[in-house]
């Protein structure tokens, strides 16, 4: 059985948005509707653009499974884009005013190229449908086995949301989250964040936003301490840094652990035989500032990822830039796009950590049906119970 792993393919107005998920175990339930529940989830969000009421995405699984169950082939499916227009001269004329902050001069330069047009249509944050539906391919995975991915916008501009998630009330955040058109479990911070969202259109602006990423149910050890490419932390961190516009990401306190001593940040550990059972081994911490990994590998506590996302380079009123064909001053194109797709960018980081996470899961308990899977993780699990005794 390969590795987990997964490509995308596809243009933002091409036919349709391709993702190949390979090393999935043979034998693992596909939840096609849990699937299409996280790429319509991708869809929403208060100040995103004309696109998504054109869009109905949903995916069409076109190999790799049998009677709803993974076969030992590549799980292969496709969003289909309705606005596909790539070779319509018409609708998608040469693009040759770049957008500062965006991938078009960068990618003419490196293609050597006078049209931005096919750096944008590859570079375009509509690949993220293709990541959202292999990384909720791959939680079908992890939540076979207790494992939850959960994701909200946390802030965006002045305003930070006050909320605490954890494993004993996240049923009740996920609630409020999706009642939110920002996918922010705090009212009072969803209607300021709203308001500023409202402000930048009317000023023909964009706004970013604060991500927050927690995975629960993670067994240790997972990753690896052995090089910088096993780090679960690192591939994590590369994960993120993947998705479009994203800037930075941390890990539990992140820079903040820069800025305190070590008796504020490390988290005690204390042990609880009374707590050893099925599914706990028994050791607690009162905090969890590593963020749910200490040197590369998962310690049992959940997994919490922070990423901010810049505002989206295409403004309405556009940037000073520069004719690529002339050399002439110009202002920025403009290409249809958002005020503000911070609450969507929290759907796509819920499934692209959620992928990292099975993969390393993968990489520690291997085989090629989910029943030899199952077996290694009971097998480690009950190992672990028992040592010191």
């Amino acid at each position: 059985m390969s590795p987990l792993q997964y490509r995308t393919a596809g243009e933002s107005h091409g036919p349709a948005m391709v993702a190949i998920v390979e090393g999935l175990p043979t034998g693992l339930p596909i939840d096609s509707a849990f699937i299409d529940g996280e790429l319509r989830r991708r869809q929403g969000g208060y100040g995103r653009g004309g696109r998504q009421r054109i869009e109905q995405d949903a995916i069409e699984l076109l190999a790799g499974l049998r009677q709803g169950r993974t076969t030992a082939g590549p799980l292969a499916m496709a969003v289909r884009n309705r606005d596909s227009r790539l070779d319509d001269p018409v609708r998608t004329p040469p693009v040759t005013r770049p957008r500062p902050g965006h991938a078009d001069l960068a990618g003419s330069l490196k293609f050597l190229t006078e049209d931005c047009r096919d750096v944008i249509e590859r570079s375009s944050a509509r690949e993220t449908a293709a990541r959202t539906a292999a990384g909720a391919a791959a939680r079908c995975l992890l939540r076979h086995f207790g494992i939850e991915s959960f994701a909200f916008l946390r802030g965006a501009l002045d305003v930070v949301a006050d909320v605490e998630v954890d494993a004993t009330n996240l049923a009740e955040v996920r609630e409020a989250r999706d009642r939110s058109d920002l996918l922010c479990p705090d009212e009072v911070a969803s209607e300021a964040i709203r308001a500023r969202i409202r402000r930048a259109k009317e000023d023909r602006d964009t706004v970013g936003g604060l991500i927050e990423v927690h995975v629960f149910g993670v067994p240790p050890g997972l990753g690896g301490c052995g090089g910088g490419e096993d780090r679960l932390d690192a591939r994590i961190g590369a994960a993120v840094l993947g998705v479009q516009a994203m800037k930075s990401v941390e890990i539990g306190l992140g820079r903040e652990s820069a800025l305190r001593r070590g008796s504020e940040v490390h988290d005690p550990i204390s042990f609880d035989p009374t707590r050893v059972d099925a599914s706990n081994l028994g050791f607690e911490r009162p905090t969890n500032h590593a963020g749910g990994v200490e040197g590369g590998m998962s310690n049992g506590m959940p997994i919490v990822v922070t990423a901010a996302m810049k505002p989206i380079s295409t403004l309405l009123r556009g940037l000073p830039s520069v004719d690529l064909a002339t050399r002439t001053a110009e202002t920025s194109a403009y290409e249809r796009s958002d005020i503000c797709a911070a609450a969507a960018a929290s759907v796509v980081l819920e499934n692209v950590v959620a992928f990292e996470v099975a993969r390393a899961f993968r990489a520690k308990f291997a085989g090629d049906s989910l029943r030899e899977t199952e077996d290694q993780v009971r097998t480690y699990l009950d190992a672990a119970r028992s040592l010191g005794s």
